[in-house]
């Protein structure tokens, strides 16, 4: 597709436009299902479906929405519209033809019953009707905040007797391993590869606020030397001079007191605060912890000049700016942090089992995002445009004028 624009202010107002336009749109489905003897609630939103039509998830026509499923005791359906509308984004920024939608219940994953109340609210979305598999455009559950992976997947599927109603399932009942193949790390990896080498830097040092399974993934598939890593569990900041391969696996396979243990003989632990591993001087930062890490109170404390996003919103719209103008270039989350959505895609489309299903997954995904980013540095680097919004403008064409 060309650009529908010739300098900066015009890629401006095309991409408001087009934010305007998808702000303004109402979801497509909304359900709330309940039953009262059990203390059970819980909803499910589907927010587009035209993106989907004339894909492997054309539906008859009726296209199809998807997302994961949230499981805490004060989710509300206001909470499940927000994150629907996020995943219309996201699935449509990663050039994905599927729409957005997403699921919750309000229930507590440290209480007795927490698997039997999951189990009677997919059954109650079942009777529903809204399933994709039933004709429906509810695309299925998925893992989100609360879930207790693979649990989640198993029930599902044993409750329902199909293995399409829940993506990221192991690889014996039809999954990628998500979970264990670090496909989301794998994607934000990939895409800080492409904003590495648009800056013509072949052996780049990083740092890693996050060392959880997004942050751990990154550290294992990522192409450089690292050089700071920050989470709480290692009690903070440490910098790190050459790491042995011993402490790289360490932490990358989440093996945490090994980690420690070698931490503790070649790091230099420099503060107990995790946060701080942001400020170190790397080549790219990857924040893979929470949202709203960077803002305007710190982005001028950032030395790197590449920054990589594998949390989700890690920098606020303020932050955004400033990085801007400081000429620090930042590929967001909505086109690095992706891996989790392209698995659940091909979990819905791909004939293939086991093994040949998550190598499938992991190289879509690898595709999908050096894709996706290459044509966000492109559009960056001629224009001279935030990088969050020309994600947001990719996202937004994409809903309205197709993939």
């Amino acid at each position: 597709m060309t650009d529908p624009f010739a300098n900066a202010d015009e890629f401006y107002k095309v991409q408001k436009d087009l934010a305007d336009r998808f702000h303004a749109m109402k979801p497509e489905l909304e359900v709330t299902v309940r039953d009262p003897d059990m203390g059970v609630e819980g909803y499910a939103v589907v927010w587009n479906t035209k993106i989907a039509r004339g894909g492997p998830l054309d539906n008859n026509g009726r296209g199809m929405g998807k997302g994961g499923t949230r499981t805490i005791p004060n989710v509300t359906l206001d909470d499940i519209k927000m994150l629907a509308r996020g995943m219309a984004e996201k699935n449509a920024a990663a050039g994905l033809p599927m729409g957005g939608a997403k699921s919750g219940a309000r229930l507590d994953n440290t209480q007795p019953d927490y698997e039997t109340k999951y189990r009677r609210f997919i059954r109650l979305l079942k009777d529903a009707g809204i399933f994709y598999e039933d004709g429906g455009t509810f695309g299925g559950l998925g893992y989100d905040v609360g879930c207790l992976p693979p649990n989640n997947a198993i029930w599902a599927v044993d409750e329902l007797g199909t293995q399409t109603c829940h993506t990221g399932k192991p690889l014996d009942l039809g999954g990628t391993d998500y979970d264990r193949e670090g496909i989301a790390g794998l994607g934000v990896a990939v895409a800080g590869k492409v904003l590495t080498t648009s800056r013509k830097i072949s052996k780049p040092s990083f740092a890693v606020q996050g060392a959880g399974a997004m942050g751990a993934a990154v550290i294992r598939y990522f192409e450089g030397t690292l050089k700071a890593v920050g989470d709480p569990k290692y009690g903070g900041t440490w910098l790190l001079d050459h790491p042995s391969t011993d402490l790289v696996h360490a932490l990358a396979y989440q093996n945490t007191d090994k980690a420690k243990e070698l931490l503790a003989v070649e790091g230099k632990h420099i503060s107990p605060d995790a946060t701080d591993v942001l400020y170190q001087d790397a080549d790219i930062i990857f924040p893979c912890a929470l949202q709203d890490v960077i803002t305007a109170d710190n982005a001028g404390r950032i030395r790197a000049k590449l920054i990589c996003e594998g949390a989700n919103h890690p920098t606020t719209d303020d932050a955004h700016v400033m990085l801007h103008k400081m000429g620090v270039v930042t590929i967001p989350d909505i086109i690095a942090n992706v891996g989790g959505i392209v698995a659940a895609y091909v979990e819905l489309t791909s004939d293939r089992q086991g093994a040949e299903k998550a190598k499938a997954a992991k190289d879509f995904t690898i595709s999908k995002v050096g894709e996706n980013a290459a044509e966000l540095m492109r559009i960056v680097d001629t224009y001279g445009v935030q990088p969050d919004k020309v994600g947001d403008y990719m996202a937004h064409r994409n809903i309205f004028y197709g993939i």
